[in-house]
């Protein structure tokens, strides 16, 4: 295909989005989000791996009868994964989705970009 084909042509209108303010916005909103996140679910991991293999008597400890607070991070970790993708629901509910969905549907339209 050539280069220089009109922005109605698929390949072009893409690139065209891709480069949009819009979008651009969109994908750092997305990122403003997802990287954090990521970095503080990683560190909460890294943390439990790091108790459980050097402070094994601190990770020991028991809290109710049989359950010690390694079972209690662990089962924490099940948690956190679920209320991460929670709050991810809820943003891209109120921030993410209803650009996404407009973006869509201007290339659906045919909009130019």
């Amino acid at each position: 295909m050539s280069t220089d084909a009109p922005v109605g042509t698929s390949p072009d209108r893409y690139v065209a989005m891709q480069r949009s303010e819009e979008f651009i916005g969109l994908r750092k909103t997305l990122r403003g989000f997802i990287f954090p996140m990521t970095a503080a679910f990683f560190l909460w991991y890294a943390l439990y791996v790091i108790l459980s293999a050097y402070a094994r008597d601190f990770m020991d400890t028991k809290v109710v009868g049989n359950i010690n607070v390694a079972l209690i991070f662990g089962l924490l970790q099940f948690v956190s994964t679920f209320v991460i993708a929670w709050l991810y629901a809820r943003f891209a509910d109120r921030k993410f989705d209803p650009v996404a969905d407009r973006l869509r549907a201007e290339m659906e339209r045919g909009d130019d970009a």
